[in-house]
This record gives C-alpha cells, structure tokens and sequence, in this order.
C-alpha cells in the first residue's frame, strides 16, 4: 500500500510500509493530499478512494478509542 505521507515544496514522499521514496509532487493527481492511498496503474499514479477512505476511518476509530 503507497501512503503520501508528506508534501512539501514540488516532493511528495511515498511510503510504502518497509521504505520510503520520493516523488514530484506534480505526478501525483490533482488534489492529493497527506495520508491518501495510492496506486501505481498504467504508468500514472491514482487516488485509491476506497482505500483511503477505510484508512481514514480506521485511524479516527482508533484515536476514539484513546479516549473512551
């Protein structure tokens, strides 16, 4: 699984569970942002929205459960 775990002048880093790499920024899709799933298909990176949305919700489940 390919997480955006940064953003920052023009660099994307890419973490994929045992390393980390980075990328331009500019060959991530329009409107990507820190902590969104990724894809590498046909050349181009993509947006895994499921993914990203399950990720998502996984993590604020878990921050919840610090609090109860």
């Amino acid at each position: 699984m390919l997480i955006v775990s940064n953003i920052s002048e023009g660099i994307a880093v890419i973490e994929d569970g045992e390393i980390s790499f980075d990328i331009p920024a500019g060959a991530l899709p329009d409107g990507t942002k820190e902590g969104d799933v990724i894809l590498w298909q046909n050349g181009e990176y993509l947006i895994d929205e499921k993914a990203t949305a399950e990720r998502r919700n996984k993590i604020i489940e878990m921050q919840n459960n610090l609090w109860e």
